[in-house]
C-alpha cells in the first residue's frame, strides 16, 4: 500500500505534501471552466515588526517621548516624514508604494491587534498565530488548512494551498493537500537518471487509488504548461529581486493560471531588530521597502483579479514601546495587519487604540491588544472565503460577526 503522503524534494522543491485523499478525484484543468475563484494571500512577517514605526501613532505624544532617536518625523516635517492617513497615524515612508491602495480604499489596516496570550518567545508566537490556538501547544494542524479541510467536500484541486518557502509553514500543515516549494519553473517530479518518476507512481497509485495518482500529475502538469520561467507580470509591476519579492510574483502567477489555488502563502524575514533598528532609513526601513514593494506590485500585477483576492499580512508580535540602550526595540505584544484587496473596505485604520502612556500599556511596557488576530483571521474566512460556520478553523474560540472589526463588506 502506497502511503497518503509522499514528500519529495528535487531542485528548487523543497517539500510537497500530496495528501491523495477523494478531493483529488476532480481535475485540476476543470478549474478553469467554473466561477472565478476567492483567494486568500497570507504573507508572514518573521521576527517580529515594529508595527509603531510601521503605522506611525503620530499624534500619541508618548510616541516621540519613547523613541528619542528612532521615532518617525510627524506628517509634513521633511521628506522623511510618516505619511498621514487619518490625523493620527501615518505610514512609514518606505511604506510609500502601499498609500495608493489605502487612497483608492483598497487597503486597511488594523492595529493594536494580535494574541491574547503575553509570550515573547519568537517561536511560541509564531506557531500560536500559524495555527490559531494562541497558549495551546501541540496543535498539529494549522489554521490554513483547517480551512482547506472545511471546503475538502466542494473544491478540489491539487493546487488548492501553496506555500511558496523552503519548507511548509505551520499555517499550511495538516491532512488537506497542500504544496510547498521556492520556485515554479524547478517544480519537478522526476526520478534519477532521467527516469520518469511520474509513470512509476501514477501506476502504482492508480492501482491503489483508482485513477486519483493519474489525476494529481495532470494538475502537475497543468501547471508545467503555464510555462513559470516565461511569466511577465502586467500593468508595469516591478517586484523586489528578494526571494519574498519572488515569491509574491509567482504567487501571481498561479492566481492567473487558474489551476484553482484558494490560499497562497509567502513569508518576509529579518525583522527582529534588537540594535539599530533606525528611523526613516536603516534595517527596518530596509525590510519595509521590499515589503511593501511586493505588496505593490502584486496587487498591481492581478489586475481585475484582486477584486476576488485578499492579502493579509501579519506579524508574531510588535515591539516594545520604548527603545531600548542599543537603538533598537526589544519584543513586545500589540501589533499591525494590513488587509489589502478588492473586497476590502480600506482607507481606514480600524481598532480602538489603547494609547501609549505607561499606564496604557500593557504590563507597563507594551502596545497592548484590543483585536484578538482569530476575529481578523475569522472574518476573512467568513465573509471573503464564505465559510458559514468557522468553529473547527478555530477551536477554542468563539468566532462572532460582532466582533468582527468590519474590515470587509
Amino acid at each position: 500500500m502506497l502511503s497518503r503522503r509522499i514528500f519529495l524534494k528535487h531542485g528548487g522543491l523543497a517539500l510537497v505534501s500530496l495528501g491523495f485523499a477523494p478531493s483529488f478525484l476532480t481535475r485540476t484543468a476543470a478549474a478553469a471552466g467554473v466561477a472565478r475563484q476567492k483567494t486568500l494571500i497570507a504573507i508572514f512577517q518573521r521576527g517580529a515588526m515594529d508595527g509603531l514605526n510601521a503605522v506611525v501613532p503620530f499624534a500619541d505624544a508618548a510616541y516621540y517621548r519613547e523613541r528619542p532617536s528612532i521615532a518617525i518625523a510627524r506628517p509634513g516635517a521633511d521628506d522623511e516624514a510618516a505619511i498621514d492617513l487619518d490625523g493620527h497615524f501615518g505610514l512609514h515612508p518606505r511604506l510609500a508604494p502601499l498609500h495608493r491602495f489605502y487612497r483608492t480604499r483598497q487597503l486597511a489596516i488594523v492595529h493594536a491587534c494580535g494574541s491574547p496570550d503575553s509570550t515573547r518567545s519568537h517561536f511560541d508566537a509564531q506557531d500560536y498565530l500559524e495555527t490559531a490556538t494562541p497558549g495551546v501547544k501541540g496543535t498539529e494542524d494549522g489554521w490554513l488548512n483547517r480551512y482547506l479541510q472545511v471546503r475538502a467536500a466542494e473544491r478540489q484541486s491539487a493546487f488548492r494551498g501553496v506555500a511558496l518557502t523552503p519548507r511548509m509553514p505551520r499555517a499550511l500543515n495538516g491532512p488537506a493537500p497542500t504544496l510547498a516549494m521556492t520556485t515554479l519553473d524547478q517544480f519537478d517530479v522526476r526520478g534519477p537518471a532521467g527516469a520518469s518518476f511520474e509513470a512509476q507512481y501514477a501506476a502504482a497509485a492508480d492501482a491503489v487509488l483508482n485513477g486519483t495518482g493519474r489525476n494529481t500529475f495532470e494538475a502537475i502538469r497543468a501547471l508545467k504548461a503555464a510555462d513559470p520561467g516565461q511569466y511577465q507580470p502586467v500593468r508595469g509591476a516591478e517586484y523586489p529581486r528578494s526571494d519574498y519579492g519572488q515569491a509574491l510574483r509567482q504567487i501571481a502567477q498561479l492566481v492567473k493560471a487558474d489551476v484553482g489555488l484558494e490560499v497562497a502563502f509567502a513569508e518576509s524575514e529579518g525583522w527582529d531588530h534588537h540594535v539599530n533598528e533606525g528611523g526613516a532609513t536603516g534595517q527596518l526601513a530596509i525590510r519595509l521597502d521590499d515589503f511593501s514593494r511586493g505588496i505593490a506590485a502584486l496587487a498591481t500585477d492581478l489586475g481585475d483579479r484582486l477584486e476576488d483576492t485578499v492579502i493579509l499580512t501579519m506579524s508574531e508580535f510588535g515591539r516594545a514601546v520604548a527603545e531600548n540602550g542599543n537603538r533598537g526595540t526589544d519584543h513586545g505584544h500589540g501589533n499591525a495587519m494590513m488587509v489589502l484587496g478588492g473586497p476590502v473596505r480600506g482607507g481606514r485604520v480600524y481598532g480602538r487604540w489603547p494609547g501609549l502612556r505607561p499606564e496604557q500599556r500593557f504590563e507597563g511596557r507594551d502596545l497592548e491588544v484590543t483585536t484578538d488576530f482569530r476575529d481578523v483571521f475569522g472574518e476573512v474566512v467568513v465573509r471573503h472565503m464564505g465559510i458559514a460556520d468557522p468553529r473547527t478553523i478555530f477551536p477554542g474560540y468563539d468566532i462572532r460577526p460582532d466582533r468582527f472589526v468590519g474590515v470587509l463588506a
